[in-house]
């Protein structure tokens, strides 16, 4: 399940990296805009306003998110990314923090830009953090004897996406034209476990699926204090967490 209030509880910094990646989409009409992925829709509006005159389309994979959405005013639809196939009009496709939570998707981009029009814009945004101490001590934890038979092989590891390079290639071999790029973000997180509730939202959503209540308070208790270590609070009060992630934007053949 996805709790659509955790992961909107950071909603400024989660929305920056969605920006940055339809400011590079250069569509100037599209017939439409799908929204592969579009959680509870707080995103997909920035698309209805970019392009207003195009028929908008969203998609998610979770129930609550879906009805996140509907409750924003999106006309969201529940989906499976694998399954989805681009109906002729399609013009521009974005799918943004969604991809690294599918294995071998790969193969599904290459299968997105044959199918697309010619001319459409396909943009993509992962998390690319899978090795930093946050998430490292996340998998550490949830690999030791005491927890690995409930939660052990959960987490995602840095296999889970490619670079910027890596998602280059495999677009430009697919016959796009490509834009591709890293970057890291600062976010100044404030609170009681800044880190953990970020971690929260989103990467931990499986461990917390996984868990009856007190076991998730017993794995918080053991968790918390090693990201409280790894990222030290400062002197405000605050916590910074770097945050890498890869974005890719091609244009078809």
């Amino acid at each position: 399940m996805w709790d659509p209030r955790a992961y909107l509880a950071r909603r400024d910094e989660r929305a920056r990296p969605f920006h940055d990646l339809i400011a590079r989409v250069y569509a100037e009409s599209p017939r439409a805009v799908v929204d592969l992925g579009c959680g509870p829709g707080n995103l997909t509006e920035l698309l209805a306003r970019r392009w207003p005159s195009a028929a908008l389309r969203a998609l998610d994979s979770s129930p609550e998110m879906v009805a996140a959405a509907r409750e924003a005013g999106i006309d969201a639809q529940l989906g499976d990314v694998t399954t989805w196939r681009p109906e002729p009009d399609a013009d521009v496709v974005v799918c943004n923090a969604v991809l690294h939570w599918v294995p071998g998707h790969g193969e599904l981009l290459r299968r997105w830009a044959r199918e697309l029009p010619s001319g459409a814009w396909l943009a993509m945004q992962v998390p690319a953090n899978f090795d930093a101490p946050s998430h490292a001590a996340a998998r550490r934890l949830a690999e030791d004897p005491r927890w690995r038979d409930r939660i052990g092989g959960l987490l995602l590891g840095p296999d889970a996406v490619l670079g910027a390079a890596g998602y280059a290639e495999l677009l430009v071999g697919a016959g796009c034209t490509v834009d591709a790029w890293e970057t890291t973000y600062l976010h100044r997180l404030d609170g009681p476990d800044p880190v953990f509730e970020w971690m929260m939202g989103t990467a931990l959503r499986p461990v917390r699926s996984a868990l009856d209540d007190a076991e998730w308070a017993a794995f918080r208790a053991e968790l918390a204090p090693r990201l409280a270590q790894a990222y030290p609070r400062h002197a405000d009060g605050t916590t910074w967490l770097p945050f890498r992630r890869v974005f890719a934007v091609a244009v078809t053949g």
